[in-house]
């Protein structure tokens, strides 16, 4: 049986949208589910688009995602080399091929030509296809012109009539008219290169691909490329095309809206881990109820049949809920690592007990890029209304602040060390004698000290994060604003 090859071959054309990298996992999870080679192969033949760093941002995000390639143009293979420009002179020789068994020829027509006629068709309404206006040249005329060298390309020789079918491992058996889908599309442009149209083929042959997985808005180019292998005579691999991800059933993913890119949501915040897990997830599903996998266990899980016919949506909320579960189940080592630089943000400098905000914050995290507004507070005491100190389940409102506030003060200012536990010892062992209960106190002094009815923590913690003076400071302003 023959060896399982799959591949991603990506363009070097920027960041590394979401659905590439959801191909390029699906494509490793098959080849690695089925004992098989993942092989990576940069499509870089339209130079006109080719981003430099691209490459890099490439390999970096695959590797990122856990997602290790076989063969590749860093690591090398025996089908190398695995960069189109440093295959180039592959492939004039085929489509010279191709032009011997009549399934190509040279064309010599201008730019002017094309855009001339481009315009007559579109002036009747007409959806313009090259009319094969170069086929009729005899041989002689077209030895005379290339040894006069005159530009060309190399067209396919596409039928007009007829259908063709094909089976795909998703979508089950499609058929095509030739006539719609058809065309003499160019297979080696004027500089040399081929275009992506050939050299796919061209390389997928020669790469021993077996299984070909590529986005639905492929399903109607396939009989193109299907002509091409039988025109060689080649076996054709099989097919798995892969529905769009939408951001909702109208919208695709946008670079605008900032959820396009792999590196919108890693700066963002989100767990590597997380977004690979989601996204397996997204136009596919494992045939039972668990959601959360390893990349063992989606190995394990993945099959093509379980693939969606219908488009995937990248439902952003759904996503930071497991993020938020991916973070809470870190290593605590870890989330502070992770969360020292978004702490960064807002208390640089400030002396701040980093290694206990992150025992606090770790559980009320679900995106790291949330974090500095969830402790900003801590920074600088925002400007609340008194109402907020109103809590009919702690029984405490502006009347009872106006009351405890001033007798904590004391209490706090002869704390002797400024630890959470001499500041709980302290409070606490005054509240009986107040006659209060200690959400009457412990709720108006959080309230007084941080500004927000909701906090990483409790009025002790808050007071500990923000230090005597600051948390002595803010009390007397309270204090202050209540009269």
């Amino acid at each position: 049986m023959t060896q399982v090859r799959t591949r991603f071959a990506p363009s070097p054309t920027g960041f590394m949208h979401l659905g590439g990298v959801r191909t390029a996992l699906y494509a490793y999870l098959f080849a690695k589910k089925n004992g098989g080679k993942f092989i990576l192969r940069i499509e870089d033949t339209d130079q006109e688009r080719f981003v430099p760093g691209a490459t890099e941002v490439i390999y970096d995000t695959l590797r990122d995602c856990g997602i290790l390639w076989d063969e590749g143009p860093d690591i090398g293979g025996d089908f190398g080399p695995y960069i189109q420009s440093e295959r180039k002179s592959l492939y004039l020789p085929y489509a010279q091929q191709l032009v011997e068994k009549g399934a190509a020829y040279y064309c010599f027509c201008t730019k002017e030509e094309l855009d001339e006629r481009r315009a007559a068709a579109e002036a009747r309404g007409e959806v313009f296809k090259y009319d094969k206006h170069c086929l009729s040249l005899s041989k002689e005329e077209v030895q005379a012109k290339l040894d006069a060298g005159v530009p060309y390309v190399i067209r396919m020789n596409a039928p007009t009539e007829g259908s063709t079918s094909y089976h795909d491992l998703v979508f089950g058996d499609m058929t095509f008219p030739n006539a719609d889908t058809m065309d003499d599309m160019v297979l080696i442009k004027q500089d040399g290169m081929p275009t992506y149209n050939f050299a796919n083929v061209i390389d997928d042959h020669l790469m021993g691909i077996t299984h070909v997985m590529r986005g639905t808005e492929y399903l109607s180019s396939t009989p193109r490329y299907n002509f091409l292998y039988n025109a060689f005579g080649w076996e054709i691999p099989q097919y798995i095309h892969l529905t769009t991800v939408m951001r909702d059933a109208q919208h695709k993913l946008s670079k605008r809206d900032g959820d396009a890119y792999y590196s919108d949501f890693i700066n963002k915040g989100f767990l590597k881990e997380a977004l690979v897990n989601y996204l397996a997830l997204v136009g596919w599903n494992p045939g039972t109820d668990q959601e959360f996998f390893t990349m063992d266990e989606l190995i394990q899980a993945f099959d093509v049949r379980h693939l969606n016919k219908s488009p995937g949506i990248f439902d952003v909320t759904k996503l930071e809920w497991m993020n938020g579960q991916y973070v809470q189940k870190m290593d605590f080592e870890d989330y502070l690592k992770m969360a020292a630089p978004w702490f960064d943000k807002v208390l640089a400098g400030k002396g701040t007990d980093y290694r206990r905000l992150a025992e606090l914050m770790q559980s009320r995290t679900d995106i790291f890029s949330r974090i500095p507004e969830k402790i900003a507070f801590l920074a600088e005491m925002p400007d609340y209304d008194p109402a907020i100190f109103f809590n009919k389940k702690q029984k405490s409102d502006e009347t009872v602040a106006r009351e405890v506030l001033p007798q904590l003060l004391p209490v706090l200012e002869s704390v002797p060390e400024w630890t959470e536990a001499a500041i709980h010892d302290a409070v606490m062992a005054k509240i009986p004698a107040w006659g209060k209960k200690n959400g009457q106190v412990l709720w108006p002094m959080r309230i007084a000290i941080s500004g927000q009815e909701s906090t990483p923590g409790g009025a002790f913690e808050i007071a500990y994060l923000l230090g005597r003076e600051e948390t002595l400071r803010r009390l007397r302003a309270s204090i202050a604003k209540l009269g």
